[in-house]
Order: C-alpha cells, then sequence, then structure tokens
C-alpha cells in the first residue's frame, strides 16, 4: 500500500494495478503487478528504492519468558504477573510510553524492498501480453505452502528454523506472543497462550505471508462485482453453448415464473446436510462440464485492458 501511495505521488494520477505475492525458494516474499499505462522505469525503480515502512514496537530482540514458563493471568488484578514474583506486566500503553521516552530507540522492523525491480513493457495481444497474464496469475489460486516444494534436508531445515522464529514472533498489538517479552498486549484477556497465536502468519503453511496474496486496486477494470459475474456467467454459457429461458423470451414478455427465498420450515425443503452435499456435486458436475468445453476449445478473450505495465518487485 506504501509503495502505490508513493507511486501514485510520484507520477501525479491514479495508478491502477493487479497482482499476487508469492514466496520464493528461499521463502522471501516476492510480487508480480500489471500496471495500466506507461511510467518510466527509473522512476518505478527509484519510488521502489524510497519506499519503506517502520514498526515502532517494544524490543524484542531477547525473550524474558518461555512458553512453558509464561506469565499467568492474575483475575484479581485483570492482567498478567509474573509467574515468579507476582509482579504485573506493564500494560501496552505503558511499554509504548517508554519506546517514546527513549531517545535513542529503534524501530523493531523497518520493511524495505529488494534490490531486484524488474519492470517491463507489454502491449495488448502480443505473445508478451499471454505470457505476463498468465506469469503474474499463476499463483492466484494456490496457498503459500504449495508455491514451491520442499526437496532437500537444506530446504527443510530453513522451513523449520523460520516456522519456529515465527511462532514465537509477534505478529500484532494483540499478539499472545508478547507475554514471553514482558508486556502486556493491548486488550489483554485471560486464556493466552504464547506460540499458539491464532493469526495466519504464525503458521507453516503461510510462513509470514499472513496479509492477502492477491492484490488489486478498486478502478482496474472499471467493473463492479456484479458486473463482472455477469460477464462470467456470459462467458461459460457461451463456452458450453447453452442457452436460458431469458436469452430466448420476448421483449417485454410476461415472466412464466416467480421466485422467493425458501424457508427451513418448508416441507419441501431437504436437510441441511443434505442441501450442503447436493451443492457439493452439482459444483463437482459443473466443473467437469466445463473443463471438458474447454479442452474442446479455446476460451475467448476475456482481457480487461488493452496496454499493460508489469513492474516485480
Amino acid at each position: 500500500d506504501r509503495f502505490w501511495q508513493n507511486l501514485r505521488r510520484a507520477v501525479g494520477w491514479n495508478v491502477q494495478y493487479a497482482g499476487a505475492v508469492e514466496p520464493q525458494r528461499r521463502l522471501a516474499p516476492h510480487a508480480h503487478f500489471a500496471i495500466r499505462g506507461t511510467i518510466p522505469r527509473a522512476l518505478v525503480r527509484q519510488v521502489a528504492a524510497a519506499t519503506y515502512h517502520q514498526v515502532w514496537w517494544p524490543s524484542v530482540e531477547q525473550r524474558v519468558y518461555e512458553p512453558a514458563t509464561a506469565p499467568q493471568w492474575d483475575a484479581d488484578a485483570a492482567c498478567y504477573t509474573d509467574p515468579t514474583t507476582g509482579r504485573l506486566l506493564p500494560s501496552w500503553d505503558d511499554a509504548l510510553d517508554l519506546v517514546d521516552a527513549d531517545p535513542d530507540a529503534d524501530p523493531v522492523h523497518v520493511v524495505r524492498f529488494g534490490v531486484q525491480v524488474d519492470a517491463k513493457g507489454v502491449l495488448a495481444g502480443t505473445k508478451d501480453a499471454d505470457r505476463c497474464v498468465g506469469y503474474i496469475t499463476k499463483y492466484l489460486t494456490k496457498q503459500a505452502a504449495d508455491c514451491h516444494d520442499v526437496t532437500t534436508s537444506r530446504q527443510r531445515a530453513h522451513l523449520e528454523r523460520l516456522w519456529q522464529e515465527l511462532r514465537h514472533t509477534p505478529c500484532s498489538e494483540r499478539c499472545a506472543n508478547w507475554l514471553l517479552y514482558g508486556v502486556q498486549p493491548k486488550k489483554a484477556r485471560p486464556g493466552l497462550r504464547p506460540g499458539n497465536c491464532k493469526n495466519k502468519v504464525h503458521k507453516r503453511e503461510t510462513l509470514g505471508i499472513g496479509g492477502r496474496r492477491v492484490l488489486i486496486s478498486r478502478q482496474w477494470s472499471g467493473k463492479t462485482l456484479t458486473d463482472h459475474r455477469a460477464d462470467r456467467r456470459e462467458w461459460v454459457k457461451a463456452l458450453l453453448g447453452v442457452t436460458t429461458a431469458a436469452d430466448t423470451a420476448p421483449a417485454g414478455g410476461e415472466q412464466r415464473h416467480a421466485w422467493e427465498l425458501a424457508k427451513p420450515t418448508d416441507p419441501d425443503v431437504a436437510p441441511l446436510g443434505h442441501r450442503v452435499l447436493r451443492a457439493i456435486s452439482e459444483r463437482i458436475q459443473w466443473r467437469a462440464q466445463l473443463d471438458a468445453a474447454r479442452r474442446n476449445q479455446p476460451p475467448p478473450d476475456v482481457s480487461a485492458t488493452a496496454t499493460t505495465q508489469e513492474g516485480a518487485a
């Protein structure tokens, strides 16, 4: 978000983008984006080099406690205390005040882009455009852990070390892992267990990529979600070669059916479990029919852009 803010300020117009974030083999996040319009490549590199984000939190350089000896909740004081001395842990606001009062304090994290920024111009209707679209979208339907296979002992050791580190690193102001560093999380409550934060940034499958992986600006295509659903429905119907009564009904004709939501108490409504299984079965049949139609004929061109520019950081 900070990069797009800076880029828009630098070029002076509302840059629109679409892309995805995926981990490299070394598990560092890597981004691929398409930008509508033309921007000098040198400017893209300058903005990427100048973009950073600082996180001003209490220090996490050294743990005060271990998960097995984490602070305990004191119901009378309504806060966490030292398991040995019973001393109250400083609140989140008090810990931030100490950071503000320290003239030599440094941010806990400073996030920057790497040195590799590859910006290329792409014209619609060329082989490069199809390759660009495929390159950007190939990870859209994958989980972060599925992008690369772990095949060597060195890769497994690296993944395990990174995961163990992420398990006990605070991910937000309310993360239970702050108890390991002698600080109460913001809005602390009983039952917090360091090393067991439920946020997906700590999970082995995400490895730190806890936010949205598919990123797109609001005005990228100039269409609403309703427009996209209608386009997708027409694309599927054209691919399958089917028509509906609404397609063949004369203009201004009377509607033959009336639709209303069924109620759970209606006698012809099946139990919830049956309805779920039927919906899954229908989806599987639709997917099989769509895949078969795709194999028989190439899909139509549904590109929403005339020109794009790809930038990978």
